[in-house]
């Protein structure tokens, strides 16, 4: 079995989790809230034995960009990349929301 890798968020990702909760505590409740954040977190370090388990964004796939991958705890889809025995997750957001120029933003600098 091969080593575990290591699982970092950028500060782009951090601060996705922050506004999730934030909202979830604000319109449903600060245990619903903890629980979305746990189950994220939870996803996200699953990847530390599979990372290539995810599939594509397809919005990317359509540009041609195999370079990340993602998995989910619908609605939210978990994106990320994987540097040898990293996986850095880079955005973590609700799957309903314009997730084509979210991901140009932040990943393609668009």
């Amino acid at each position: 079995m091969s080593k575990a890798c290591r699982v970092l968020l950028t500060q782009g990702a951090e601060q996705d989790l922050e506004a999730i909760h934030d909202y979830i505590a604000e319109f449903d409740s600060p245990k619903s809230a903890r629980y979305v954040l746990d189950r994220l977190l939870a996803t996200a370090e699953q990847l530390a034995t599979m990372p290539e388990r995810g599939g594509y964004p397809r919005e990317l796939l359509a540009l041609g960009i195999k370079d990340y991958r993602q998995v989910f705890f619908k609605p939210y889809r978990v994106v990320y990349r994987v540097f040898g025995r990293e996986v850095i997750v880079v955005v973590i957001a609700d799957g309903r929301r314009d997730m084509q120029s979210l991901l140009a933003r932040r990943l393609l600098g668009a």
